[in-house]
């Protein structure tokens, strides 16, 4: 089998509506060396598997349709896409026609031009709601102390990997992968390039509140201890006051000082080192947890089906 110049993944859920102009989209394009695109049904509930067979059957350019038994996640679904991609880049495009595929191809001949590794798109202006924008946002921030990259570069989805870096990133067999961290741990050889950003075409975003929030712990707890590191912090903190205030109890006895009945005080108190607690106890039980699942091996997919184009 020849090696084409540029492999597309996309992940795919519930993309029965929108993913028919994407491919028909980058089936138009033309790429010096050839390209090819991955379809990956991370376990959607709707017609999806079955217009993506039916582009297959139909496909102007090498097609590779994989299927997950059930759904784990954008992820986990792009790491199973990089394992099929044949091409000396890789790149990723959202299943709602947000990421136009020519600006793909833009990125993919910067990657080219300049050598680096990997290239992200930055987008110029965002489409996206304004909720999901300050998810965007945040998460940024968070890697900003959590991985090491340079401090403010913006981390997206759309981007392309060169064939090195996504056969390195895709050996990571954990059930929780949080990709742009894998790639910081292979290269620092990155750039970005600003890309356009369309209104999505049909439906509506497959990503919850649920599903950002398990994005920014897999940022956090899988490549950094500074959760960990807050948590001493604080407890300190905390002890440190808590000795304070019994101070200014002592004090008060002393001197036949203070409220007359400490019975509020005592509850406050109570209630917020109990709080504080409970908190260390979860960043604590993260870490754990996640270790448990790696070592017995929960499964990153599974995939139940390959279609290939002829």
């Amino acid at each position: 089998m020849t090696t084409p110049a540029l492999s597309f993944v996309i992940p795919l859920y519930r993309s029965a509506e929108t993913i028919g102009a994407v491919v028909h989209a980058i089936e138009a394009l033309t790429v010096e060396g050839g390209h090819e695109i991955i379809l990956v049904n991370d376990g959607s509930g709707d017609a999806t598997g079955d217009v993506c067979r039916g582009l297959v059957r139909e496909a102007k350019v090498a097609i590779t349709f994989v299927e997950h038994a059930r759904n784990y996640g954008e992820h986990n679904a792009v790491l199973t896409g990089w394992r099929h991609a044949r091409g000396a880049h890789v790149v990723n495009l959202d299943d709602d026609g947000q990421n136009p595929p020519a600006e793909a191809v833009r990125l993919w001949r910067h990657a080219k031009e300049t050598g680096l590794d990997v290239v992200f798109g930055h987008y110029a202006e965002k489409q996206h709601s304004a909720w999901r924008n300050f998810g965007s946002w945040f998460t940024n921030r968070m890697t900003d102390w959590a991985l090491d990259k340079p401090p403010g570069f913006y981390l997206s989805s759309f981007r392309c990997v060169s064939a090195f870096v996504a056969k390195e990133v895709a050996t990571h067999t954990g059930p929780y992968p949080y990709i742009d961290g894998l790639i910081l741990q292979v290269t620092q050889r990155i750039g970005s390039i600003e890309v356009r950003h369309e209104a999505r075409r049909e439906g509506a975003s497959g990503y919850t509140l649920r599903r950002l929030v398990r994005l920014w712990l897999s940022a956090w707890v899988n490549f950094s201890v500074l959760p960990l590191r807050v948590a001493t912090l604080l407890g300190l903190g905390m002890a440190f006051a808590g000795l304070v205030g019994l101070g200014w109890v002592v004090y008060w006895w002393f001197t036949n000082q203070g409220p007359p009945s400490g019975f509020g005080l005592v509850l406050s108190a109570l209630l917020v080192f109990s709080g504080t607690q409970l908190v260390l106890l979860g960043i604590i039980g993260e870490y754990v947890g996640r270790m448990f699942l790696t070592v017995n091996q929960r499964p990153q997919a599974v995939v139940r089906e390959v279609v290939r184009s002829a």
